[in-house]
């Protein structure tokens, strides 16, 4: 059970016109979205902050791609139950989901994106130049990268939201201790 409340979707207050973009646009407001609105702040810079890394360089699945990395290594069921289903609601592959888990891509820049992104996660940051150089090397230009740190810092708030909170997942389940196919 979820350790904070989870705020109905149709109860009145200042998230509520926020949580009913969400559902608008989802056509359901998950369990994080909920979560977060107990802060209507954090709620209002979560959402704001997925919208305008949409209107930006990476296309969705790669920001799917890098939030599947991303919950995996930081071990979050919840964001991998959710960005696998959406993942698949816009067209990533199998493979390509089971691939994200591990950190790789068949396609070249994707995979140099999910390496640099993970390298950031695990350094905090603290990449060397060379990390840098090799990303550009490999067709990831400047937006990009700054993207891909974004992508990876939206991720890393709502990973440890959900930790945090224990969300129940509203989702099919996976665990990031079962690494076996999606």
């Amino acid at each position: 059970m979820t350790r904070l409340p989870l705020i109905n979707p149709d109860a009145p207050g200042e998230a509520k016109p926020t949580l009913d973009a969400v559902n608008a646009q989802l056509k359901m407001v998950p369990n994080l979205f909920r979560l977060a609105a107990n802060s209507p702040a954090a709620l209002n810079a979560l959402v704001g902050m997925e919208a305008a890394l949409g209107k930006g360089a990476l296309r969705a699945r790669v920001r799917e791609q890098i939030a599947i990395a991303v919950a995996q290594e930081n071990g979050c069921d919840y964001c991998l139950s959710a960005h696998t289903a959406i993942g698949k609601m816009i067209g990533v592959s199998e493979p390509q989901l089971a691939g994200a888990r591990a950190g790789k891509s068949d396609d070249a820049k994707v995979d140099a994106m999910l390496t640099l992104a993970l390298r950031i996660l695990r350094d905090r940051g603290r990449i060397p130049a060379t990390e840098l150089a090799e990303a550009k090397a490999a067709g990831i230009t400047d937006a990009e990268i700054v993207e891909v740190v974004a992508a990876v810092a939206l991720n890393i708030f709502t990973n440890y939201l959900n930790i945090a909170a224990d969300t129940e997942i509203d989702f099919p389940v996976l665990r990031t201790a079962e690494l076996t196919a999606v």
